[in-house]
C-alpha cells in the first residue's frame, strides 16, 4: 500500500518554478522488505503534461533534498519521482549488503510499484552513485527506460577520490563512523551552504545522523570499490544490452571525485552518448550551477526520439 505522509520538506532553490506551480506528495512503500520514501511532483492544473515520467536518483550519503532546485523546474510539464535510496534519507536502513546489483534491483521492483501503464517508459537522471545503479538498470528492467541522464556517474573507469578509497577499508567507518555522520556531512556541503535552499544541510544532516546510515555508507563504499579504486566497469558488460537508450552525460569540468576523463571516454566511445561539460562545476555539479544543469538535463529529456 503507497501511503501519503507530510515527511518533511521539499525546499525550492532559486532556480526553481513558482511556489504553485507544483504539488509535491511524500509517499511510503515496501519493496522486497526495504521501507523506502520518495516525492512525487505533479504539475499544477493547467499546464501541458508530458507524457514521459522522470526518476530522479541521488548520490552516496545524500537524498531527496538534492534535487530540490532541479525536481520543480522538471515538474513544470512532467511527473516527477524523487526517490530516497535504500539507506538514505527517509528510506529504510536494512542490514543489507548494499550492492550496486541490489539497490537496481529494489529501485527497479519500486518502479514496477508507481503504476505505471503496460508498456510505459520514464526517463531516469542519475548522479554519481545514482548514475551507476541507472546504468545497471539497463540489466534490469531496460524496457521501462527511455533515456538516461548521467550526472558524473560511477562506474566508467577506476579512478575515484582517495577519501572513499579510503573509507572503502572494511570495517573502519561501520564500526566508528556513526557518531560522525552529521558533522561529516555538514563538511561536505559547507562550500555550497549560500547556494543550497534554508535548512538543506541541517535536514540531510539530521537525516545521515540515523542508525544504520554509516553502515549503509560504509557497505555501499565496500561495494564499489577497494584500495585501487572503482570496481565495476559499465563497459565490461554492455555489449550484453541489445539496444542502448539514448544516454546523455553531464560533467563538471572541476570534478575532484570522479574524473570527467570517464565521461569523455564514453561519449567517444558509444554512438548513443552525448557529453555536455559544465565549466567551473565540481562533482555535485547540480549544486554548483543549478541553471546549467536543469538546461541540460531538459535538453536531453526532450530531444526527438530518431527512429531508425
Amino acid at each position: 500500500m503507497i501511503a501519503s505522509v507530510p515527511s518533511g520538506t521539499f525546499a525550492t532553490g532559486p532556480v526553481v518554478a513558482e511556489p504553485d506551480a507544483t504539488t509535491a506528495h511524500h509517499l511510503h512503500r515496501m519493496v522486497e522488505g526495504v521501507q523506502l520514501h520518495w516525492v512525487e511532483l505533479d504539475p499544477s492544473a493547467g499546464r501541458v503534461l508530458v507524457n514521459t515520467p522522470v526518476v530522479l536518483l541521488h548520490g552516496l550519503n545524500d537524498s531527496h533534498l538534492t534535487w530540490a532546485q532541479t525536481a520543480p523546474e522538471l515538474a513544470r510539464d512532467r511527473r516527477v519521482f524523487v526517490l530516497d535510496l535504500p539507506g538514505h534519507g527517509n528510506s529504510g536502513r536494512p542490514d543489507a549488503r548494499y550492492e550496486l546489483a541490489w539497490y537496481a534491483r529494489i529501485v527497479a521492483g519500486w518502479i514496477e510499484a508507481l503504476g505505471l501503464e503496460p508498456g510505459e517508459r520514464v526517463d531516469i537522471v542519475g548522479h554519481s552513485l545514482g548514475g551507476g545503479i541507472a546504468l545497471m538498470l539497463l540489466w534490469v528492467c531496460r524496457s521501462r527506460i527511455r533515456r538516461l541522464v548521467l550526472a558524473a556517474p560511477g562506474g566508467l573507469g577506476k579512478e575515484i577520490t582517495f577519501l572513499l578509497r579510503l573509507a572503502s577499508i572494511p570495517g573502519v567507518v561501520e564500526r566508528f563512523g556513526q557518531p560522525f555522520m552529521a558533522l561529516g556531512t555538514r563538511l561536505s556541503l559547507w562550500r555550497w551552504r549560500d547556494k543550497l535552499p534554508l535548512g538543506h544541510i541541517a535536514e540531510l544532516s539530521a537525516m545521515n545522523s540515523r542508525r544504520g546510515s554509516a553502515r549503509a555508507f560504509a557497505r555501499t563504499v565496500h561495494g564499489l570499490m577497494n584500495w585501487s579504486g572503482q570496481r565495476h566497469s559499465f563497459y565490461r558488460h554492455m555489449h550484453e544490452i541489445a539496444d542502448l537508450p539514448p544516454i546523455a552525460v553531464l560533467w563538471g569540468d572541476r570534478d575532484a571525485v570522479l574524473p570527467i576523463a570517464h565521461g569523455k571516454a564514453l561519449a567517444l566511445g558509444i554512438a548513443a552518448v552525448t557529453l555536455t561539460e559544465l565549466t567551473g562545476c565540481g562533482h555535485n555539479l547540480h549544486h554548483d550551477d543549478p541553471a546549467s544543469f536543469v538546461k541540460g538535463v531538459r535538453k536531453a529529456l526532450d530531444v526527438p526520439l530518431v527512429l531508425s
